[in-house]
């Protein structure tokens, strides 16, 4: 009897141990993703800065389907015209679109599921909770009471899924708003192909063509009109190519009643063809059921941000890790089809054996994003620069965005990172022409003669006033330079090596010692008189930044900039006081979450912080990185809101290397500064090869960095020893 006694409490023991485990067990890491996470909007002036007069820019991100890189980001809309086309503060719905890059573009072939007759092309939104409404990566879900709908979305490539439960009974329709997205629509056209098929396209800034493929049978396809294009333009939004006024047709299906309440949506794209969009259903998505689909799209990116584990933090931590490391891998979008058909930058359809991307968001994401991508994802990175490089040709120079000429960083860092599938003698000839001929860089003949660029004088200059931005131009450009020399290095031409690095220390002809900033220079090279380094302007001597976010941009060399203040001490003072005076508290759509002057919202000061490390004093840089992490990634009041613009990832990528404790001070170079990981342990599966990133003790200060058996006397440690496998100590007191 004891012996049955015993038996049975050890099987119990068992049996709770193994429990205990399992409930110990670690999350899978896309159960850390909250596609939610950026989607809100601060409107506290103490977290914007400024008192807001409209909805300020949040992270302007997509909640929707999508995987890695995808030609297909399957996401509601809750208001056309207004960043990615859907804010968490909105109460409704107008429908499900295909594209997003969450900038105020895109949002294609938007449908609309809906029963009944009661709606107009005017008025067919629905209201929305989100205690109805949840998001994983590969799958969204809402429900959408107003036609009594449960839409669930999910995604491959180039494919969408749409699965709508209707209450029993309810007749099934579906809007598809064809004239309709976050940018001017030109043309559009739809049609019947079979009983259960139809197909069309819409051509915005691109023509994207869709095939779909229903569960129930299409009875007809009728037309509303309305008398006037309700969609107007929010304050703040900043697309301009908005729909005109005058009427709009819009496209209604309907479908054969039927005892099956689910009405399922097979829809393939393509930006060649129909026909390319109807192989590409067929190849990724005809004939599987949506659970398969899903769980698909969920390995696929199980598969990726699995390539980094943590170790140690917080649940808090890790959500905002993977949530920001998921975040960085959506753009850039693919455009070759399943055969590798594309329509390249003349309009032509080619074939030329590698995935044709769109451009990456280049101004903001060459400083993390893009090396980011090269990491994990080589193969990815290598198209998207061969991409550019056909482009380029095409146009006759290497394509920018948005400012600037940092194609350049982005093409020399890989390069030296190891990425060698593109073609590199097309791509520097492209950037050499870039730096000496006047196309993609703006006033480069003043630049290349004057070596800076030239300012006007305004009496009285205001946020929107619109001149060269030629401060940050001309620091732009030297560091171009210097991206541009590089490779010019690698490849053995030495004359203009040399050439291009005599312009790298362009940025000291615009440090003004009297004033101790970076500021605007007259024709004449005098100063530009009206200045306020507190004020913030979108072209006019700055781009999108002050003179306090602008004065310490030379990551080609650092130590010269912190020479230019006579002294480390007086360079740290003058670090001292950005992070402590107040920002004036100018509205700026795209600029919010300050720590006195510098601001996380918005790219041109990311790096600002590493600047303490060269005046002696990385605890500094420590304690500021830390807090960035802690109260700039989850603000507001539902906790899911930036500090600002995530720009296709650039925001989220600066989190992910901060918290891995690695970042890319430059990012032309190969070389990573190091700081205090948020994790105790860092494993990186590049390849062939694990990397680990370990952190010793809790401190803010870094006494000692190792890599292999290799003591690094500065911050900076090789990508090379990382993908060699190396193990990397960082040890703090």
């Amino acid at each position: 009897m004891k012996k049955n006694i015993l038996f049975v409490a050890l099987l119990l023991l068992t049996v709770v141990a193994s429990q205990a485990q399992e409930s110990a067990a670690p999350k899978p890491v896309t159960a850390y993703v909250n596609p939610l996470l950026g989607t809100a909007t601060l409107w506290d002036p103490k977290d914007l800065g400024f008192v807001p007069t409209h909805r300020s820019w949040g992270a302007e991100v997509f909640p929707g389907s999508s995987v890695p890189n995808a030609m297909v980001q399957l996401t509601p809309v809750s208001q056309f015209h207004s960043g990615s086309g859907y804010q968490y503060e909105d109460t409704v719905i107008y429908g499900f679109a295909h594209t997003s890059k969450g900038h105020w573009n895109l949002a294609n072939i938007p449908l609309m599921p809906a029963s009944g007759n009661n709606f107009t092309a005017d008025d067919y939104k629905s209201a929305f909770s989100h205690k109805n409404e949840s998001a994983h990566p590969g799958y969204y879900q809402v429900y959408l009471p107003r036609y009594g709908v449960n839409a669930e979305l999910t995604s491959t490539l180039r494919c969408a899924f749409h699965k709508y439960t209707f209450k029993a009974g309810a007749s099934k329709r579906l809007i598809a708003d064809l004239a309709m997205a976050n940018e001017r629509i030109r043309n559009w056209d739809i049609k019947k192909e079979s009983d259960n098929i139809f197909s069309g396209f819409q051509q915005g800034g691109e023509k994207m063509y869709f095939y779909a493929v229903s569960n129930q049978k299409i009875t007809t396809i009728d037309t509303l009109t309305s008398a006037t294009n309700p969609m107007g333009r929010p304050a703040g939004a900043r697309q301009k190519n908005l729909a005109p006024a005058g009427p709009k047709k819009t496209p209604v299906l309907s479908f054969a009643n039927s005892a099956n309440p689910l009405l399922e949506l097979r829809i393939g794209f393509s930006y060649v063809s129909v026909k390319n969009a109807k192989e590409n259903l067929e190849k990724e998505m005809l004939g599987k059921s949506f659970t398969q689909v899903r769980q698909e799209a969920n390995q696929t990116w199980m598969n990726l941000l699995g390539k980094i584990q943590v170790t140690g933090g917080t649940d808090k931590q890790k959500g905002l890790f993977y949530s920001c490391l998921y975040r960085s891998f959506l753009w850039p979008a693919l455009r070759s089809d399943a055969n590798g058909d594309f329509t390249d930058a003349a309009g032509n359809v080619q074939n030329k054996g590698f995935s044709y991307y769109t451009d990456p968001s280049i101004w903001d994401d060459y400083r993390n994003k893009d090396v980011l991508l090269g990491l994990l994802s080589p193969k990815v990175m290598n198209d998207v620069i061969q991409s550019l490089v056909d482009k380029g040709k095409i146009s006759g120079f290497m394509p920018t965005f948005f400012h600037g000429d940092h194609a350049s960083a982005i093409v020399t860092g890989s390069y030296l990172r190891g990425l060698k599938g593109f073609d590199v003698k097309g791509a520097y000839d492209l950037m050499l022409k870039n730096a000496t001929v006047e196309g993609t860089r703006k006033y480069v003949d003043e630049y290349n003669t004057k070596g800076y660029i030239s300012e006007a004088e305004v009496e009285h200059p205001v946020v929107n006033t619109v001149r060269k931005a030629a401060v940050t131009k001309t620091l732009e450009y030297a560091y171009d330079d210097y991206a541009t020399a590089q490779l010019a290095k690698q490849l053995g031409d030495m004359d203009n090596y040399n050439m291009l690095m005599k312009r790298t220390s362009n940025y000291k002809n615009v440090f003004n010692p009297a004033t101790g900033f970076m500021q605007g220079r007259l024709a004449d090279g005098s100063w530009v008189k009206n200045f306020d380094p507190n004020y913030v302007y979108y072209e006019y001597m700055y781009r999108e930044s002050n003179a306090w976010q602008q004065t310490f941009f030379a990551p080609q060399d650092p130590h010269g900039l912190i020479s230019l203040f006579g002294s480390k001490a007086a360079a740290e003072k003058k670090l001292d006081d950005m992070f402590t005076t107040p920002y004036d508290g100018h509205e700026a759509d795209n600029m919010s979450g300050f720590i006195g002057n510098y601001c996380q919202g918005n790219q041109p000061d990311h790096s600002t912080i590493f600047y303490y490390y060269f005046v002696d004093k990385q605890p500094k840089a420590q304690v500021l990185l830390d807090s960035v992490m802690n109260h700039y990634y989850d603000m507001g009041k539902d906790k899911l809101a930036y500090a600002g613009m995530d720009d296709a990832g650039e925001m989220s990528a600066w989190f992910v290397f901060n918290a891995m404790g690695i970042y890319t001070f430059s990012p032309a170079d190969p070389k990573y500064i190091v700081s205090v990981p948020l994790f105790a342990k860092v494993t990186l599966n590049l390849g062939d090869r694990t990397a680990t990133i370990l952190r010793k003790n809790h401190g803010k200060k870094i006494t000692g960095i190792t890599i292999g058996d290799k003591k690094i006397k500065d911050y900076f440690v090789d990508d090379a020893d990382l993908k060699k496998g190396k193990t990397l100590v960082i040890t703090t007191q």
